[in-house]
């Protein structure tokens, strides 16, 4: 696959989730395309949000996700109802109902390489998005519409994306858990 790197060429835009499979996937996809979100990217539960990093660190970087990875197992994850940020931001969600100290603990750990350490402005909170920043009426039918929203998959391996700035974000390798291949 090739880099995707910003116009100065020495840096790249990555992201690390879990994506979420079909059927359910999908179904979330277009419902926050359906609201109008300007960001309505493939439905996911991010364990980086969108770092900045140098593009000479990406081989390191692979190389502590694979670490990660392997440290971690595959696990169920249950998406349940709907939750929002609000008034905070403009965000609903579905939330994550069981698999969530997995998703913390996945996170932290990619977050301590020293490459991807980076301050948040949020605690972080695993759940999917289903509309943001969009009319408050948007949000309201997105909040009702998924109230009873269900979905248990197991979880076998996380994401590594990045992003031009001027592409959709690009999926670049896949880490399995548990060492699978």
């Amino acid at each position: 696959m090739s880099d995707n790197v910003t116009a100065g060429g020495d840096t790249i835009q990555i992201g690390i989730a879990v994506d979420i499979p079909e059927p359910w996937g999908g179904m979330l996809t277009r419902r926050r395309v359906s609201a109008g979100d300007p960001l309505a990217v493939p439905a996911h539960v991010t364990l980086l949000g969108p770092t900045e990093i140098p593009i000479h660190a990406l081989p390191a970087v692979e190389e502590h996700l694979t670490g990660v990875a392997a440290a971690h197992l595959p696990f169920t994850l249950h998406l349940r109802g709907t939750g929002t940020f609000r008034p905070v931001t403009q965000v609903v969600f579905v939330t994550v109902a069981a698999g969530i100290s997995e998703c913390e603990l996945l996170a932290s750990a990619i977050n301590s390489a020293p490459e991807l350490r980076r301050e948040a402005r949020f605690p972080y909170h695993p759940h999917v998005t289903v509309a943001q920043d969009v009319p408050p009426e948007v949000l309201d039918k997105a909040y009702e519409d998924l109230a009873d929203f269900s979905a248990l998959f197991e979880v076998e391996a996380f994401t590594l994306f990045s992003h031009s700035g001027a592409a959709r974000w690009q999926p670049r390798r896949d880490f399995r858990l548990g060492g699978r291949r």
